[in-house]
């Protein structure tokens, strides 16, 4: 285990990698923390939980850019590359190894498709991937690719892509693959934004006005007590004061984000999902919540 403030170790190709995983798990369990870089608090967290998970088993971190998730007119020449600050991160973190390689290194054929991906099935074309057609099969595809290589005992990745976590645990129940998925919870900004390489787009208009997409979830989740459209009514109505917000998505759905019945049970347990647009930023959020069957006693305008 590195102590914080003692630089990790750096892996820029396969072999590297290889050899630094053998000189230093020693035996003991390993971390792994997948990452596209522009590291942040939020980030940070995920190796927080990773080296309480191993406690003194080596924690990986990659940082690689994938461009397999990446669709034509999305933003993967724009998205920041920051490894020096990035590796500063880990240090204060205590991580012991990055993983940080060029793209021919994970995709040997690159710039031409590799053969073979991973097939995400039907949930991949809903939510983030009916915006974003061919997205998880890009992102199984390179986590596949980095359980791997690291092999890890545990993998840590963040609910606030709950989406993308519920792909990866059902890829790694389906394939029988070794290792521990844990969802950390959602780092937030104090005003209730998640935290987001991709916060740093907003303009000051932009960023006061997407404190509107958390303040739509709690309104849910207050509001869940009388049902499911009372829950996403308050959600709309909360969204509707922002003017600089154009939603993408809003739902409710089971936690395997499977379809809710119409009339739900009192304690059903649900997740919130919702995208939206601020100017060229998408931003993304979702969260837990109960639905239950109280009948409202009062008027139901504010909440509505």
């Amino acid at each position: 285990m590195s102590a914080p403030g003692k630089p990790p170790v750096v892996a820029h190709t396969r072999l590297e990698l290889e050899a630094l995983l053998a000189e230093r798990a020693g035996g003991g369990p390993v971390g792994l923390v997948p990452t596209m870089g522009a590291l942040h608090e939020g980030h940070a967290s995920l190796m927080r939980v990773a080296r309480a998970e191993v406690e003194a088993g080596p924690v990986v971190v990659s940082i690689f850019v994938n461009p397999l998730q990446f669709g034509p007119d999305e933003d993967l020449d724009r998205y920041p590359r920051t490894l020096e600050m990035d590796l500063k991160v880990c240090e204060r973190e205590g991580v012991d190894l990055v993983y940080a390689p060029d793209v021919e290194d994970v995709y040997p054929t690159w710039p031409e498709q590799p053969a073979v991906t991973i097939d995400p099935g039907p949930l991949a074309d809903v939510l983030e991937g009916r915006v974003r057609p061919g997205h998880f099969r890009g992102v199984l595809t390179v986590v596949a690719k980095l359980l791997g290589l690291v092999r890890p005992d545990v993998a840590v990745f963040g609910q606030k892509d709950y989406q993308q976590l519920v792909l990866i645990r059902r890829m790694v129940a389906d394939l029988c693959l070794p290792v521990r998925v844990v969802g950390a919870e959602t780092e937030r900004e104090p005003d209730g934004l998640a935290l987001s390489s991709r916060n740093r787009f907003l303009n000051a208009e932009q960023r006061i006005e997407a404190a509107v997409l958390h303040r739509a979830i709690v309104a849910a989740q207050e509001a869940g007590t009388y049902g499911l459209e009372p829950a996403l009514g308050a959600a709309r109505a909360e969204l509707r004061t922002a003017t600089l917000v154009d939603l993408d998505y809003l739902t409710i759905t089971t936690p395997d984000l499977a379809a809710l019945p119409e009339a739900s049970e009192a304690g059903t347990r649900a997740r919130i999902l919702l995208a939206a647009r601020l100017g060229a930023t998408r931003l993304i959020d979702n969260a837990p919540l109960v639905l239950g069957q109280t009948v409202p006693t009062g008027p139901t305008e504010g909440r509505l």
